[in-house]
């Protein structure tokens, strides 16, 4: 998937650097070395010093193909969640403008977008979060911050590591090693042009605030939108984009990208349903193809850590161990692990209280929350309809869905034909719920808040029973009583 607009990271490879083996007796440097200054890694340093132990963060950023570098915090404060939720509320914000004037604000002359405003708002807040994390870390007491360059070569039960900055090389012994380097995002290496000239993000969010502060936006999708998620919601996520104004090139593969003489790039693809080859041209390219884990230039073949071929992902036990003894890894670079921030940050808490020995309670991956911060946000938890009819059977899973109106969209016109919830849930018995998916305003804060009840085994029983907060559209949730199979009109009528 790319996006058209108008309007690598790799771990540094210095021959001098590498971790090693030697025998040691008495005490270590530390209890625990962390790889990866990133949400998760930063999690469980925090929490494994705050339960006493020693603990030394080892981060380093490899700048981008444009050279851009950026301070603690990983990939979700400097690159990822949170500008991008902050880039989403700008573009939220001057659709707010636009329907004041029907709530009777008097706007006077056009209204416009300032992107440096914004960008200078954006990184000075992520700069404050970068310097946040650095104190904590010398809060703490016991945690050290590196740049590592290199993580290769042997290691056995008792593991030592060298490490480096710009003007110095460090030993350190460690009892345990954690790997918490997330991944970078990949550019599709066979597309000539594809990292001279373009950049990387995620799609369908950026794609969607770059329309909403006012850019002539395309998204190129190569097979389908929002994979793994669940289609039907998917396909209302684009319906919503494209009747705002975001453009669609569907079951298009691009080629080729060159930069014009004018400093515009030239996007040629080939339409895979007709055969055509088409062109255009826009001012920035960003590739949305996937994110590839930090493992490969880091050794951890020669450690004898067990990567998986496929992804190349770290394979890791219930309780984060790889195949190496204290060595664990958890975060996006753990095979079968969700990418998201959040649950790093509770994996990594929950593992450094087991190296503490403060605790056995291990991460529970199931029915994880998530939200798209698209135009029309997309928020879900639990199984898709597809996964729940997989796993159960489509005869033994009952749906219940409604098509509902925001009271915010109604003064403001504003389209709500894609606002939709859907409710799977088991169909006998309690009707033990399977998965909760929902397109609408703040649809994060709507998942949220339903989440903790797929850790308490809710039921569509309980839904009902639940009151709803009049008038909000997580009312809507409590009330859904239509059911797919009934094939009733799902529409929402009055209260």
């Amino acid at each position: 998937m790319a996006v058209l607009c108008r309007g690598r990271h790799r771990w540094k490879n210095i021959s001098s650097l590498r971790v090693w083996t030697r025998s040691l007796t008495g005490q270590y440097d530390y209890d625990l070395v962390v790889i990866g200054g990133g949400s998760g890694g930063l999690a469980c340093s925090k929490e494994a010093a705050g339960l006493g132990l020693k603990v030394a963060v080892l981060d380093y950023v490899e700048p981008s193909v444009r050279g851009t570098k950026w301070g603690l915090g990983g990939t979700c404060v400097n690159v990822g969640c949170i500008p991008k939720k902050l880039m989403h509320q700008a573009a939220l914000l001057g659709t707010a403008v636009k329907h004041a004037r029907k709530y009777g604000w008097q706007i006077s002359g056009p209204v416009y977008h300032d992107w440096a405003t914004m960008a200078e708002a954006v990184q000075n807040h992520v700069k404050s979060l970068n310097w946040g994390h650095r104190v904590q870390l010398q809060d703490k007491g016991h945690l050290l911050s590196f740049d590592i360059s290199l993580f290769s070569e042997g290691c056995e039960q008792r593991l030592s590591l060298h490490v480096s900055t710009s003007v110095t090389q460090t030993v350190l012994t460690a009892k345990n090693i954690v790997i918490a380097t997330g991944g970078r995002p990949k550019y599709p290496t066979n597309i000539p042009g594809a990292m001279e000239h373009g950049l990387t993000n995620v799609a369908l969010e950026c794609a969607g605030f770059l329309t909403g502060v006012g850019l002539d936006t395309t998204v190129m999708v190569r097979s389908i939108a929002l994979r793994g998620f669940d289609q039907q919601m998917a396909g209302l996520v684009t319906d919503y984009m494209e009747a705002y104004g975001t453009k669609f090139a569907w079951k298009c593969v691009p080629k080729r990208l060159d930069k014009l003489s004018s400093g515009a790039l030239r996007v040629t693809w080939t339409d895979t349903q007709t055969g055509n080859e088409h062109e255009d041209t826009y001012d920035s390219v960003l590739w949305a193809v996937g994110r590839a884990p930090e493992t490969k230039a880091v050794g951890l073949d020669k450690l004898g850590v067990q990567l998986n071929k496929e992804t190349g992902k770290i394979v890791v036990g219930a309780d984060e161990s790889t195949s190496v003894p204290n060595i664990y890894a958890f975060g996006d670079i753990g095979e079968g692990r969700p990418e998201l921030t959040p649950t790093a940050i509770k994996a990594g808490k929950l593992l450094a209280r087991r190296l503490a020995g403060q605790s056995t309670e291990l991460m529970n991956y199931d029915s994880v929350p998530t939200t798209v911060f698209t135009p029309l946000e997309y928020g879900c938890v639990g199984l898709s309809e597809h996964e729940a009819e997989k796993r159960y059977g489509k005869d033994n899973i009952e749906v219940y869905h409604a098509f509902y109106k925001p009271l915010e969209f109604t003064v403001a016109g504003h389209d709500a034909n894609q606002c939709y919830i859907k409710v799977v849930c088991e169909r006998d018995g309690d009707q033990r719920i399977l998965g909760l998916h929902f397109t609408g305003p703040n649809a994060g804060e709507v998942t949220q808040g339903f989440a903790m009840g797929f850790q308490c085994g809710a039921t569509y029983s309980h839904l009902l029973q639940t009151v709803g907060i009049h008038p909000t559209c997580a009312e809507e949730v409590v009330k859904v009583n239509i059911t797919k199979r009934s094939g009733l009109d799902a529409t929402v009528t009055g209260c």
